[in-house]
């Protein structure tokens, strides 16, 4: 059996049709050769019987990529009194024709729904809110309505994928908010990747909407647009890939902490990528009382005295580094407690992790393949976490997104600010009790359906707190 590094799964699941003859022993031959080809049945469906008793049936498999999935193929073909009627890849058949779609929540079935729901009815509602423009929010769909906004220049680790390319991502996104929070988002691609631009058409949408989720935006223009419509809007911005990624990185680290025994103002961390992501988990964890933290590029260390960095990067030059280490990733790691990983893949080594801290906690979550894989990982660390879901301790958004838009639509506040990011944050690492906390459970998992109740209680009572609150959102 052949290794590979990525491990079989389900976005990489195919369905196989096959024609079997009547000879013995080809169903077993089917099975055998899809574990050569190290791949995995997960399902065999019976689709008919042949009068020469043999069979037509499906094969749903898991393999590890394209690469095993084709070779997989010219092994069925290979074997006598096998005939391949039909191959999907299972992935691109749950995309046909798109992910989400609008429905109706009232009936318009009768001529009296129609003259209330449309005109003439619904100029009474319109007179209301005109007289009231915050009769919207009780009104309309706006209460519950979420713009995921994107000009797809920073897409998951593809990059600058264009608007089209990245609007699968946004219908899945918007189907997490649904599934999760009960929140209605809708995806807005932009084709556009002037800052101004971005900023005028967010502002002239916001009519429609109660909050705004920004998404794979490049850095640093990402930094600039957000803090804009920050200041001169009066519903919710949440740039996901900086701060949701925040919120679950500290939340995953105040657990991780715990398990180890040490406390956030007495350890090291070392980040590697000082983009949208990494910016903002380290500005987050210093609010949880981390001082030591060197920040890496591909240049190594970030120190004063370096030069050519941009307004982002100074900030780690103002901020981080307070001992002025120099040099490359593994130069900085020696004694290190923690690694923040949110780059690229293969850049953490084991000789790496040999140098650390005792007891060292490693998140690696660039995806699809981390900054060391954690069978590489697991001899030399105390607690591994990655991005990936094949994995334990999955950092992932929507452990956060969902929760938090929730709290701020139904507090009505006006921006989402520190002390609800942090108020999330500890909600999500409260999931987990601290009898049940070990190693490889530091996060819960995303599909808890508590942990987005708990997120949403807790913003709800940090935006009361902290007094950005409007109103009362209508219920």
């Amino acid at each position: 059996m052949k290794e590979s590094v990525i491990q079989t799964n389900a976005e990489n699941s195919v369905t196989v049709r096959l024609k079997l003859d009547g000879q013995r022993g080809l169903l077993e031959k089917v099975i055998a050769t899809i574990a050569d080809s190290h791949c995995h049945v997960c399902a065999i469906d019976f689709v008919r019987p042949l009068q020469n008793g043999g069979s037509i049936r499906d094969f749903n498999v898991l393999t590890s990529g394209t690469k095993d999935a084709n070779e997989l193929l010219a092994s069925f073909k290979a074997i006598p009194g096998i005939e391949l009627l039909n191959f999907s890849d299972r992935t691109f058949l749950i995309h046909l024709g798109g992910k989400i779609e609008i429905k109706n929540r009232v009936p318009v079935k009768t001529r009296d729904d129609l003259s209330m729901a449309y005109t003439p009815g619904v100029a009474r509602i319109c007179t209301a809110i005109h007289k009231n423009p915050n009769d919207a929010y009780k009104l309309t769909m706006k209460g519950n309505m979420v713009a995921i906004v994107t000009d797809g220049t920073a897409v998951l680790g593809m990059g600058n994928i264009g608007p089209k390319a990245a609007l699968p991502v946004m219908e899945g996104k918007s189907m997490l908010f649904k599934e999760f929070a009960n929140v209605d988002a809708f995806p807005l691609c932009l084709d556009t990747e002037d800052t101004d631009e971005i900023v005028r058409i967010v502002k002239a949408l916001e009519p429609g909407f109660g909050g705004i989720n920004l998404e794979d935006i490049s850095a640093p223009r990402c930094f600039e647009i957000e803090k804009r419509l920050v200041e001169e809007l009066d519903i919710p911005v949440f740039h996901d890939d900086q701060h949701g990624t925040a919120v679950v990185v500290t939340a995953a680290l105040i657990n991780a902490l715990k398990v180890v025994g040490k406390r956030a103002n007495e350890i090291k961390v070392v980040v590697s990528g000082v983009g949208a992501a990494g910016t903002a988990c380290s500005k987050m964890i210093m609010r949880l009382g981390v001082t030591d933290i060197v920040a890496c590029d591909r240049k190594g260390a970030i120190h004063r005295g370096r030069e050519g960095l941009n307004e982002a990067k100074q900030w780690f030059v103002e901020n981080t580094n307070p001992y002025g280490e120099q040099g490359s990733l593994s130069d900085v790691i020696v004694g290190a407690d923690v690694f923040l990983g949110v780059s690229g893949p293969g850049l953490l080594k084991v000789e790496d992790l040999k140098v650390m801290e005792r007891d060292p906690v490693v998140f690696a979550m660039s995806n699809p393949t981390p900054e060391i894989m954690p069978e590489e990982a697991e001899p030399y660390v105390a607690v591994m976490a990655t991005g990936r879901s094949d994995y334990p301790n999955q950092v992932n958004n929507v452990l956060c997104f969902p929760g938090i838009f929730r709290g701020a639509l139904d507090s009505r506040a006006r921006c989402i600010n520190e002390e609800m990011k942090m108020a999330a944050a500890k909600a999500i690492a409260d999931c987990i009790p601290n009898e049940h906390l070990r190693r490889d459970y530091i996060i819960p998992s995303v599909f808890d359906t508590q942990v987005a109740v708990k997120v949403a209680d807790a913003v709800k009572q940090a935006a009361v707190d902290s007094n950005i609150c409007c109103g009362t959102k209508f219920q």
